[in-house]
């Protein structure tokens, strides 16, 4: 049974939802589900937008047959490579054996390394060009590492669509909805679409920089994602949010409290200080448990908050194991601006701190406090002082 969604008067959304997968490129859960996005446009000519993952081809298929009916399906734009939503173009050629395929020139590439037979149907497109397909015209726009090189936009001239590949997408399942204006986005898919921009795009925060200036120059009516909602309106709300992440400015002031516990005695530390801050005036704090949190959730909560406090117990007189793996994927997805404050605890020879610090100053443009807390084994009455000390000291860096 096929299940389409008409965005405007001859163009649908075509694609499908996954609740089954577990996880999103075999590392980030997805609780929520994904959706797969990909439209077909019914003008002089037939184009389809991308396809999607192999998991819901069939279903992307039947959508496909829904509204062409009779028609053949003249050209199909792959903005972006990846298999979510490339995995399925032999089946459409299969089907359309017509069909011509638009694309960049390292797509092609892509294609060809993928095993596609696609000799004889490739249109190679760049950053200008043009094309016609009827009514519509549409211009290609290089999006490179958003977040593929070979990553190119498509802007429908003639109705404001732009086709935004994975710009401005996000984790969750649509669930019968579709834009934006349906779903209480900030209730509800704020969180997983930053998640998805920190996880899967936030290294490359220059090149949506880039892009968000290119977007800037044109008239967007609508925003077609290849996940999560289509956008139709409040698109400065979203712009805002894409533009903050990608200069790795926090979103909010507060503090995020981290931490590696081992038998509790770490984890009643983050807890005192969670609470000195909140009596203090400071209420918005949030605490992460590094061994229970996946950390897909922990890099999307660190680029929202300003402050962050790593708490971490000495482990082999090395980093907790969690707590190294969270900074390691910190490092490499180029998370920076934020202040950190240091907490360690150890038995015999505590060592994180020292090796905390070391790793924060190899990242851009951190700010790490003077207050270093170390605890030996547990806090004791003792140190209540010292953790007071922090918690001004977290509080009047905001200021």
């Amino acid at each position: 049974m096929y299940c389409v969604r008409n965005i405007t008067e001859d163009l649908y959304w075509v694609g499908g939802n996954d609740h089954r997968l577990n996880l999103f490129e075999n590392i980030h859960p997805i609780s929520q589900g994904v959706s797969y996005n990909s439209y077909l446009l019914l003008d002089e000519k037939t184009v389809l937008f991308d396809t999607v993952d192999w998991s819901i081809c069939r279903q992307f298929l039947e959508n496909i047959k829904a509204v062409l009916g009779d028609r053949s399906l003249d050209y199909m734009v792959i903005n972006h490579m990846e298999p979510d939503h490339a995995a399925c173009i032999e089946e459409i050629i299969l089907r359309y054996p017509q069909v011509k395929i638009i694309c960049t020139e390292k797509a092609a590439l892509l294609m060809h390394q993928f095993g596609f037979d696609i000799d004889g149907k490739l249109i190679e497109v760049k950053e200008g060009d043009t094309r016609s397909f009827g009514h519509h015209e549409v211009a290609f726009v290089a999006a490179p590492m958003i977040h593929w090189p070979e990553a190119m936009v498509t802007y429908d001239t003639t109705n404001g669509v732009l086709f935004s590949a994975d710009a401005f997408g996000s984790f969750g399942a649509l669930d019968g909805k579709l834009f934006n204006d349906e779903v209480n986005f900030d209730r509800d898919w704020l969180d997983e679409a930053r998640r998805y921009y920190t996880n899967i795009v936030g290294k490359y925060g220059p090149h949506v920089q880039a892009l968000l200036k290119k977007a800037g120059t044109i008239a967007i009516k609508i925003i077609c994602p290849l996940h999560g909602p289509v956008w139709r309106n409040d698109f400065g709300y979203l712009l805002d949010k894409y533009d903050k992440w990608s200069r790795y400015e926090p979103e909010e002031k507060g503090v995020m409290i981290v931490y590696g516990t081992m038998y509790g005695n770490t984890e009643a530390a983050a807890n005192d200080l969670a609470t000195r801050l909140v009596k203090k005036g400071m209420t918005n704090v949030v605490m992460y448990d590094v061994s229970k949190t996946h950390v897909s959730y922990l890099i999307s909560e660190t680029f929202k908050y300003s402050h962050v406090v790593l708490a971490s117990v000495t482990y082999n007189l090395k980093i907790y194991p969690p707590m190294l793996d969270y900074i390691m994927d910190m490092k490499a997805l180029n998370l920076q601006k934020r202040t950190f404050t240091l907490i360690e605890n150890g038995s015999w020879a505590p060592q994180a701190g020292k090796l905390l610090r070391e790793l924060l100053e190899d990242m851009k443009e951190m700010t790490i406090l003077d207050n270093e807390l170390t605890l030996n084994s547990s806090m004791k009455e003792g140190d209540g002082d010292s953790m007071d000390t922090i918690a001004e000291s977290i509080i009047e860096s905001m200021k």
